[in-house]
């Protein structure tokens, strides 16, 4: 009993966790992520104004959503995967290239139906040279091994060459951006120096860590493909869901309401990570746990979940409290009317971890079947409410609407999981 105790992670061995460091280094990625949006965003607000800065929001919007096809739902279902096969090279060789591979295609694939939606079908008028030079993020999604770390349980390399990326993203703006006609490079940029550094991260794998690049087999890939179908849908309707609403703004709002709009969404949606960061960090040893000992499982799931519901009330609190103080430091007094919307979305990372629980038991248990059911459901939601509240009441009617959507995902991930799997809700929350 005393063993199975001391697997909790007493506070003696907290920072010697692997889940721990998994998730302290996902945070320090993020937080440098975070850092260099606070000082991009009023460089990019001051240099192109507040018209292209919404209209690179809009394409990176796009972008995301394509990348999520570039992800083909990898970042989930390939971190087991390698923690499972740590002591075999060959095997890690063979996954390695398999999913690089993949992505790669997938980003391919992604690239060329943006480029004959623009040029045969004349889409994404109004920002399509932004859009097409922002393809390159896709081949630097592809190329990104954070997956393959976070299953080796070594992230400490990958967090800091995702930081110096991201200097030389922002050394990038401050040398080549300066008027709004060079707003297509932004995007540009961090592509092409998310690409350089992914490389030199492939080569470490290669040189540093003895995994060979082998030759793809396309019938794993396929096989692998199949496998991930519905984790990749869960993780479009997700991302649409959450991120979307840009997109449906777009509609029904002028270019500068789109910079408003994205200001206040952009500051809330790097809060919003924190269940996500806490889901990848977990996952690998979770899932160890679950096939090993249920009840050691739930008691660290339960000891997980009550963190990130505090931690995501502290960061609600706190970005509800600061909203003006951040509007006026990211926009320097020239995005004003961004205070109420930062004001209403505050409430998002709070909202967003009561589904932490839910769906690292989805993961875990391998109900994929489940997760995607969820996903389509409240993304349906997403949209119906979103649209018809925007068009109701604008920017504001969307912050409602994306509010509701977040406690719409909690409801449906517990009322399937009591219909489905009573056993492990009663495990988490009894």
């Amino acid at each position: 009993m005393f063993e199975k105790i001391n697997l909790l992670i007493p506070f003696g061995n907290f920072f010697r966790n692997k889940s721990t460091q998994n998730f302290l280094f996902l945070v320090f990625i993020q937080s440098s992520t975070v850092l260099i949006s606070i000082i991009s965003m009023p460089l990019l607000i001051q240099s192109i104004g507040a018209e292209q800065f919404g209209l690179v929001n809009l394409a990176l919007s796009v972008i995301i959503i394509l990348n999520i096809w570039v992800g083909f739902g990898y970042n989930l279902s390939a971190p087991a995967e390698v923690a499972l096969k740590q002591s075999d090279k060959k095997e890690l060789s063979q996954l390695l290239s398999n999913i690089l591979s993949a992505k790669l295609l997938l980003a391919t694939l992604a690239s060329a139906t943006v480029l004959v939606g623009a040029y045969v079908f004349s889409l994404f008028q109004g920002y399509q040279a932004i859009l097409l030079l922002s393809l390159l993020l896709l081949f630097s999604d592809a190329l990104f091994p954070l997956w393959f770390f976070q299953g080796m349980e070594k992230m400490k390399l990958v967090s800091v060459a995702t930081i110096f990326s991201k200097l030389l993203f922002l050394m990038g703006l401050v040398l080549f951006v300066h008027h709004p006609s060079q707003s297509i490079w932004v995007n540009f940029m961090l592509g092409m120096f998310g690409i350089i550094v992914n490389i030199g991260l492939l080569g470490y794998i290669r040189a540093g860590m003895g995994i060979r690049f082998y030759k793809p087999k396309f019938f794993s890939i396929w096989k692998s493909l199949k496998e991930n179908i519905l984790l990749f849908f869960s993780n479009l309707v997700s991302y649409i869901s959450i991120h979307g609403g840009l997109i449906i703004l777009s509609f029904f709002a002028t270019a500068e309401t789109l910079g408003m709009y994205s200001l206040a969404e952009r500051v809330v949606m790097i809060l919003r990570l924190l269940p996500a960061m806490i889901i990848q960090a977990v996952v690998p040893n979770a899932s160890k746990l679950f096939q090993a000992d249920q009840a050691l499982f739930f008691a660290f799931l339960k000891k997980v979940y009550l963190i990130s519901l505090g931690v995501g009330a502290i960061l609600s609190t706190s970005c509800f409290l600061a909203a003006p103080y951040i509007i006026q430091i990211l926009s320097r007094n020239q995005l004003g009317e961004a205070l109420p919307y930062l004001e209403l979305l505050s409430l998002v990372p709070f909202l967003a971890c009561l589904n932490v629980g839910n769906v690292t038991m989805l993961l875990v248990s391998n109900l994929r079947d489940l997760l995607f059911r969820a996903s389509w459901m409240f993304c349906t939601y997403m949209i119906v409410a979103s649209t018809l509240l925007t068009r109701a009441y604008g920017a504001i009617g969307l912050c409602y609407g994306i509010l509701t959507t977040e406690l719409v995902v909690f409801l449906i991930s517990m009322l399937l999981l009591f219909r489905y799997k009573k056993d492990l809700l009663y495990g988490l929350y009894s």
